[in-house]
């Protein structure tokens, strides 16, 4: 069964357990995880509110999980131990295995070594 546009709007949440709502047509009081994020705040535990679904021609719809920003809470604040913790796991990710130098970015998992090594081993493969 295709999903249309229309079948998207469900407040009461009868069709899909709990309200759901057309792409961009959220009703004021609920938030995305991003949106909460950018407000400062987080969802706290908060169990999903509401949903906002955007039909796709060839795949299953989109799915947007809106939370409560009444019942949202502000984000923790950054501690020193977790900043270190952070620049350390940073760190870590820069530092090419193959020739042990920083790269100055973090190294993509598709590749496991920086773009220099990488360069290198298709120069040698050739």
């Amino acid at each position: 069964m295709r999903l249309r546009r229309a079948d998207c709007f469900d407040p009461t949440g009868e069709r899909f357990g709990i309200p759901t709502f057309p792409w961009r047509m959220a009703p004021d009081g609920y938030a995305t995880r991003r949106q909460l994020r950018a407000a400062d705040l987080r969802p706290g535990g908060q169990q999903v509110a509401a949903q906002c679904l955007r039909p796709r021609r060839r795949r299953g719809p989109l799915v947007a999980y809106l939370y409560r920003i009444d019942r949202a809470l502000p984000v923790r604040p950054m501690t020193p131990a977790r900043r270190a913790a952070l620049a350390k796991a940073n760190a870590a990710q820069r530092i090419c295995p193959n020739c042990r130098r920083d790269a100055g970015y973090r190294i993509p998992r598709s590749h496991g070594m920086c773009g220099r090594c990488v360069h290198l081993e298709e120069q040698r493969a050739a």
